[in-house]
């Protein structure tokens, strides 16, 4: 069937065709029907995905999904050119320097959003609660990210920012937390967890554990039996136990929703802000003979008490809503710190 309709096209369609990018979009169609997460990266798209996990790579600094056609953003990175921007998590980007991404792939999109380094392009986005299309014009910068962030606040309540889960990010936020304990009277801690849209599940992992003395962390159930897993935490908290509060909004995704799910399940941390994304599945990146790949859905997650993060996210022990859409460490106008710092201090 498939091959009778290309053949159809190839004859009758009023414009000759490229054959190779039918062929990628009837693929990226094929995957893009099983779930906004599952895609086909072409060999240029897959070389340069594989740099983005060490920390440096270029473009906005957005992490997005395609739903009903246009590409979402699940959250803009912190000190990147689309969070300085005022991109926010949940925007819906509906056309790129005048081109609608409507009928695109993620793929597409996202190639539309590369470019040289130092050029400008023009992002329009819909938002919830705006009647009118926001324009955003950005310049494309090498991303550097440095995952963590680290203060004392007053009274001896320690801040650990958390901006994504690279392969760097347990080393460096051990190191912190490391430096905290051993030069200052820490009484309690804050781990912001705000846009980080996730990445590495062994981050996540790991960082839960930094918390934790026992229990599972996380589980992921998929649809071969055998291939079910589930992680569970070493012994040693490495802040003693000490009050914890982790703050959320919509958009802390995937490991960020793992890790403050872990801890909240566990009882070990009261979960403040806003209800989180919901990306609670697997992707497995699988190379194909082309030297490009497929994001595939392999697995669900599930936290230590069974319930599922997909589509539902994790809700906040305390629901405040941000009132700002900058999280800068002692910043007098995050309400959803200030509330935490004055629980924490009692």
């Amino acid at each position: 069937m498939f091959g009778e309709v290309l053949e159809k096209i190839n004859k009758e369609y009023v414009d000759e065709i490229n054959q190779s990018e039918s062929m990628d979009s009837a693929i990226n169609g094929l995957l893009q029907s099983l779930d906004p997460y599952s895609a086909y990266m072409s060999p240029e798209i897959f070389n340069e995905m594989q740099t983005e996990t060490s920390g440096k790579f270029g473009g906005l600094g957005i992490e997005v999904s395609m739903e009903s056609g246009v590409v979402k953003v699940i959250s803009p990175i912190d000190d990147t050119p689309a969070s300085k921007a005022g991109i926010k998590a949940g925007d819906y980007i509906v056309k790129i320097n005048e081109i609608q991404v409507q009928g695109k792939s993620l793929s597409e999109a996202v190639d539309l959003m590369r470019g040289p380094i130092g050029s400008a392009i023009e992002l329009t986005v819909r938002r919830r609660g705006e009647r009118k299309a926001l324009t955003f014009k950005i310049v494309r910068e090498i991303i550097q990210i440095q995952s963590v962030k680290a203060d004392l606040l007053e009274k001896n309540i320690g801040y650990l920012r958390l901006t994504s889960f690279n392969e760097n990010s347990d080393t460096q936020i051990k190191k912190q937390i490391k430096e905290l304990e051993e030069n200052k009277n820490v009484k309690a801690y804050i781990l912001d967890l705000r846009n980080n849209p996730g990445g590495l599940l062994s981050q996540a992992i790991k960082i839960a554990d930094f918390f934790l003395d026992n229990g599972e962390i996380v589980s992921t159930k998929s649809r071969k039996a055998s291939e079910n897993r589930k992680w569970f935490a070493k012994k040693g908290d490495l802040t003693d136990g000490k009050s914890l509060i982790v703050l959320i909004n919509y958009g802390s995704a995937s490991a960020s929703e793992i890790v403050a799910g872990a801890l909240k399940d566990h009882k070990r941390a009261i979960l403040l802000g806003e209800n989180s994304y919901g990306k609670g599945s697997v992707q497995s990146i699988i190379p194909l003979k082309n030297d490009g790949a497929i994001r595939l859905t392999i697995a669900k997650y599930y936290l230590p008490s069974g319930k599922s993060i997909s589509e539902v996210g994790v809700s906040p022990d305390i629901e405040i809503e941000e009132e700002t859409e900058e999280f800068r460490i002692k910043t007098e106008t995050d309400n959803q710190l200030n509330y935490a710092i004055k629980l924490l201090n009692g």
